[in-house]
């Protein structure tokens, strides 16, 4: 989520980037804030919506240890930057982000990368950072989604456990849940 009023000058919205990401003072830290960072940057390839990506002003060419970026958009007017690519098929985004990944994890940045992945089935596991705030209007990460239930399994739970309440935040880890295939009649 992102507060309301969000802009490129104000990617998180009003307050929000001070209270929804003010945990990431505490990322070189021993404990959960530490391993949730160091999980992010152990992955070998980003996919984000293209707000996502503006709104973050690029992460100035290189989200972390120069991985490709792959954008879930049409291809723009000019050419990404370095390891910038625009992919308009959130399957074969996929798809290349797993190559570039070479078995590694991918990383999916933002509410509409999310949100599509999820769609196309493409989506193994959810990690959220949940802050004691509640922003009001903004984006949230879940709108856009089919009507019926997306069925989550726990994996686990990390809480950060700081004593001050603006940097005390929990990780929780889902599993996406695929239904069973269903067997055809008569087989």
């Amino acid at each position: 989520m992102v507060g309301p009023e969000d802009t490129t000058g104000q990617p998180m919205g009003v307050v929000g980037e001070f209270r929804l990401f003010n945990w990431l003072d505490h990322r070189l830290d021993p404990g959960a804030n530490g391993e949730v960072f160091a999980e992010a940057n152990a992955t070998r390839a980003v996919v984000s919506g293209r707000r996502t990506y503006e709104h973050a002003g690029h992460w100035q060419g290189d989200h972390h240890d120069g991985v490709p970026i792959l954008l879930t958009q049409h291809e723009p007017a000019e050419p990404p930057p370095g390891s910038v690519r625009f992919v308009s098929d959130v399957r074969d985004c996929a798809a290349q982000a797993r190559v570039a990944a070479d078995g590694a994890d991918v990383l999916v940045m933002g509410a509409s990368a999310a949100q599509s992945s999820l769609r196309a089935g493409e989506l193994d596991e959810i990690q959220l950072h949940v802050a004691p705030v509640l922003l009001g209007q903004g984006r949230r990460p879940f709108d856009h989604l089919p009507v019926g239930p997306t069925e989550l399994e726990l994996v686990r739970v990390l809480d950060a456990g700081y004593p001050d309440p603006e940097h005390r935040v929990l990780h929780p880890r889902y599993r996406v849940r695929r239904p069973a295939p269903r067997s055809e009649a008569g087989s």
